[in-house]
């Protein structure tokens, strides 16, 4: 249900990013919109890991440097019937977490000192399993396509701005689609959360760790939120917590599920098992 979801949603980003293209432009607008969306997409397919983990400063350790988050990441990574990621370490004090990559031959996650600082091994143990659940579920292709989406969709509202076709394709263009890419893209990013708790969950059976370790992720990052930039901000999605400061009508674009929602269908996880 959760993929057929993710898939109905997707559907719908590219068609609102096909129609925006139709309606600013015409049929020129269509192509220049469809050969640009294929563009960003085999872009993204390609190269975001690698904007995403500079993005976050992120440098790739080795197993000497870091010899028990390289064990844990390797136990989880064969819980998971994976292979094994490479590991990366955001020196921040902001506790957070994220999996990138194309796909899980070339996977990477990459932890806060933070996070590693706060969490016990056991939460620790279950955040690994969360991102490896997202390798598992290919939600890092499925976040990076939504991504390159998204910022496509922002490039048409921008040019659109030139072409002045009518009054409606610039309410459209410059109002309308951005707002709906954002609600659709939030959705899906939701839904691709709920799914990597519930498979973290099922690879570590320790659905209880990591309710606990969100619970403190969650104060962690109201406490020592991560700096904004426009950069920072696009892969927001990509972390197990949002790592920056939201309120008021932000939530309508959050990229991750309600805290308590997340943490119920954990406990709700783990009392069915005990």
């Amino acid at each position: 249900m959760a993929m057929f979801k993710t898939t109905v949603l997707l559907a719908a980003l590219m068609g609102l990013f096909l129609g925006i293209g139709l309606l600013v432009g015409g049929l020129t607008g269509l192509i220049i919109a469809a050969v640009l969306g294929l563009g960003m997409n085999f872009f993204a397919y390609w190269s975001s890991d690698k904007l995403a983990l500079r993005v976050a400063g992120a440098k790739e350790v080795s197993p000497q440097e870091q010899p028990g988050l390289h064990r844990m990441v390797a136990e989880v990574a064969t819980l998971a019937g994976l292979p094994k990621p490479r590991v990366y370490l955001i020196q921040n004090d902001a506790p957070n977490a994220f999996a990138t990559g194309r796909n899980p031959e070339h996977a990477a996650v990459a932890v806060t000192t933070g996070i590693m600082r706060i969490l016990s091994d056991r939460e620790l143990r279950a955040v690994m399993g969360h991102e490896l659940g997202h390798v598992k579920n290919r939600d890092i292709l499925i976040s990076s396509i939504v991504a390159a989406i998204a910022a496509a969709i922002s490039m048409v509202a921008f040019v659109s701005y030139f072409f002045r076709r009518s009054p409606y394709a610039m309410l459209v263009g410059w109002i309308i689609a951005p707002i709906a890419a954002g609600i659709i893209r939030s959705a899906i990013s939701r839904t691709r959360e709920y799914q990597a708790d519930r498979t973290g969950a099922e690879i570590t059976r320790d659905a209880a760790s990591l309710a606990t370790a969100l619970e403190k992720i969650h104060q962690g990052a109201k406490e020592r939120p991560m700096e904004a930039t426009p950069m920072a901000e696009a892969t927001a999605h990509l972390y197990i917590m949002n790592p920056f400061k939201a309120g008021g009508i932000a939530n309508l674009f959050s990229t991750h599920p309600p805290l308590e929602e997340r943490v119920k269908r954990l406990r709700d996880i783990a009392y069915r098992r005990s």
